[in-house]
C-alpha cells in the first residue's frame, strides 16, 4: 500500500477506535446525572446505588476516551500535515474551543464530581454532575461543528490559496453541524441505553431466584430506564437521520446516490431495501435490487415525483466542476496526472448505511423487549433473554462505526468536500492532504498505534468486566464503623 492508503487506515482505525468511547461517555453522563437527581429529590437508596454503579463504568469509559482522543487529535500532524496546513486558519478555531473551553470545564467538573461526595453539599455536587455532563455534549458540538466543515465548508474565503476563517458564527451554526449535532446525540443515547438494558438484565437473570436480593430494583429501574431511552433515542434517529440525509442529498448528492446504489438517474426514485450482486460498479449492470418505488425521492426533496440523480450523471457534473485528472504534482505520488475517481466505494457506501439503520433498529427492538418482560413487576427467567440483552450491547457501537464510515467515506475523493453555493477553492483532495512520509515510516505508526489500542482495548475490557460483574456491592462502601456512644445517625461515606 502507498502512504495515502495506510493514513487513511491509520485515521480509521483510531478514529472508529476513539469513536466507541465517545457515544457511551456522552449518553451515559446525562442519565448518570439523570439518576443521581433522582436520588437527591426523593432520598430513595436505590437511585444513589445507580449513580455509583453506573457512575464508576463512566469514569471508567471516560478515561480510555480521553488517552485515545490525544492521540486522535495528532493525527493532523503526524500523516495528514497538508490538510492542516490547508484548513488550519478555519478548521483549528472550533477544535481549540473544545479543548481550551468544553473539556476544560468537563475535566474540572469531573473531578470535583468524583472527589465531592464528602465535601460538598447534595445540590453542589449534583451542580458538578450537569455541568461535567452538559459539557460532553458541548465538547461533541464543537467536534462536529469542525468535522461540518469538512463536509460542507462555510463562514470563509480562500486568500493567498488558502481558506482563511471569515466569521466563526457561520462555522458554529453550519446547518450541516445543526443536523449531525441532535443525530449524533441520539446515537450516544441509543448506545448508553442497550449498556444499561444489557448489563442490568443479566444482573436480574443471574440472582433471579433469590428473594432477598438487595440490589433487585436497581437492576429492575436500570433495565426500564435503557428501555424506555433506547426507544426514544430511535425514534429521534428516525427524525433527525431523516434531515440528515435530506441536506445530503443538496450538500453531497454523490454520497447519497452512493448509499441507495443508484447509478442512475430516476424520476421518481426507489429507495433500495436491500441489493443482490456486485455494487462495486458505477453502472450496476449486474445488480438487482428490491425497492420501494418513489420513497426515495421523498426522502430527499419531501415529493414522490422528484428527480434524483444516479451517480453515472454525477460523475459527468464533478468532471465539469472539479476536473477530469488530478494535477502533475509529486506530492500526489502514484495518483499525479492520473483520472480522479469522483465515485466513493460503493459496498461501504451502500451496506453502511443499512447496517447502521439496521444495527439502530436492533438495539431499539431489545429495549422493547426489556420493556415487556418487565412490565407489571415482572423479572426475566429465561436464558435466552439476558444472553440476547447482552450481546446486543453491541449493536449501538456499530451502527454508529457504520454511519461514521458511511459519512467519512461517502465524500471521497474530497477530504474537504465543495460547498454547492460556497467560495470557489474551498476543497480539497485526499490525494493533497496526506504528509510526504515513506511508507515504512507511517507502517511503523500505524503497527504501533494498533498495538497500543490493542492493549487498551484489553485494559477497558478487564476493568469494565471486574466492575460489571462486581455490581452493585463492588462500589458501594460499607457502612463506617460506630462507637458505642454515637447515635446511629452517622451517614454513609459516599467516597469512591
Amino acid at each position: 500500500m502507498d502512504v495515502l492508503a495506510l493514513a487513511r487506515w491509520q485515521f480509521g482505525i483510531t478514529t472508529v477506535y476513539h469513536f466507541l468511547m465517545v457515544p457511551l461517555t456522552i449518553g451515559l453522563s446525562l442519565l448518570v446525572a439523570g439518576m443521581q437527581t433522582a436520588w437527591v429529590r426523593t432520598g430513595d437508596l436505590k437511585y444513589l446505588k445507580m449513580t455509583k454503579f453506573w457512575g464508576k463504568l463512566l469514569l471508567v469509559n471516560f478515561a480510555m476516551g480521553v488517552v485515545t482522543g490525544l492521540v486522535q487529535e495528532f493525527q493532523f500532524g503526524m500523516t495528514w500535515s497538508a490538510y492542516s496546513r490547508f484548513v488550519g486558519d478555519v478548521f483549528g478555531a472550533p477544535l481549540a474551543m473544545e479543548g481550551l473551553f468544553a473539556f476544560f470545564i468537563e475535566s474540572t467538573f469531573l473531578g470535583l464530581w468524583i472527589f465531592g461526595w464528602d465535601r460538598l453539599s447534595k445540590k453542589v455536587h449534583l451542580a458538578c454532575a450537569w455541568a461535567f455532563s452538559l459539557a460532553t455534549m458541548a465538547s461533541a458540538y464543537f467536534i462536529l461543528a469542525a468535522n461540518s466543515w469538512m463536509q460542507h465548508p462555510v463562514g470563509a474565503e480562500i486568500v493567498d490559496g488558502r481558506p482563511r476563517l471569515t466569521s466563526i458564527g457561520a462555522v458554529l451554526t453550519n446547518n450541516t453541524a445543526l443536523a449531525a449535532i441532535p443525530h449524533t446525540i441520539a446515537g450516544a443515547f441509543s448506545v448508553a441505553a442497550a449498556f444499561l438494558v444489557g448489563v442490568a438484565a443479566w444482573h436480574l437473570w443471574r440472582k433471579r431466584e433469590q428473594a432477598d436480593e438487595p440490589h433487585r430494583d436497581v437492576w429492575r429501574a436500570s433495565l426500564r430506564l435503557g428501555g424506555w431511552v433506547g426507544v426514544v433515542a430511535f425514534a429521534a434517529l428516525a427524525v433527525t437521520g431523516d434531515a440528515q440525509g435530506k441536506l445530503m442529498f443538496e450538500q453531497q448528492p454523490m454520497k447519497m446516490a452512493s448509499a441507495e446504489a443508484l447509478c442512475h438517474t430516476e424520476k421518481p426514485a426507489s429507495f433500495s431495501i436491500i441489493a443482490i450482486g456486485d455494487v462495486r460498479g458505477a453502472n450496476c449492470e449486474d445488480v438487482k435490487t428490491f425497492s420501494v418505488p418513489a420513497l426515495l425521492s421523498f426522502l430527499a426533496h419531501n415529493d414522490f415525483s422528484t428527480e434524483v440523480k444516479g451517480v453515472e450523471d454525477l460523475i459527468t457534473e464533478y468532471q465539469a466542476k472539479y476536473g477530469t485528472n488530478y494535477p502533475v504534482d509529486p506530492a500526489l505520488g502514484e495518483l499525479s496526472g492520473k483520472p480522479i475517481d469522483y465515485v466513493p466505494n460503493l459496498p461501504v457506501t451502500y451496506w453502511g448505511f443499512r447496517m447502521m439503520i439496521g444495527f439502530g433498529a436492533v438495539g431499539a427492538g431489545v429495549g422493547v423487549l426489556a420493556l415487556w418482560f418487565t412490565r407489571r413487576g415482572r423479572i426475566p427467567s429465561t436464558k435466552w433473554g439476558p444472553r440476547i440483552a447482552m450481546l446486543a450491547i453491541a449493536t449501538p457501537f456499530l451502527g454508529n462505526s457504520a454511519g461514521w464510515i458511511f459519512t467519512e467515506m461517502g465524500r471521497q475523493p474530497f477530504v474537504v468536500a465543495p460547498n454547492p453555493s460556497g467560495v470557489d477553492g474551498v476543497w480539497m483532495f485526499t490525494a493533497r492532504a496526506v504528509s510526504q512520509l515513506s511508507t515504512g515510516e507511517v507502517w511503523t505508526s500505524l503497527i504501533s498505534l494498533t498495538l497500543v489500542y490493542a492493549a487498551l482495548g484489553v485494559v477497558e475490557l478487564y476493568l469494565m468486566r471486574k466492575y460489571v460483574t462486581g455490581g452493585v456491592d463492588a462500589v458501594m462502601p460499607p457502612q463506617k464503623p460506630k462507637s458505642p456512644k454515637e447515635s446511629g445517625t452517622e451517614p454513609l461515606s459516599f467516597a469512591y
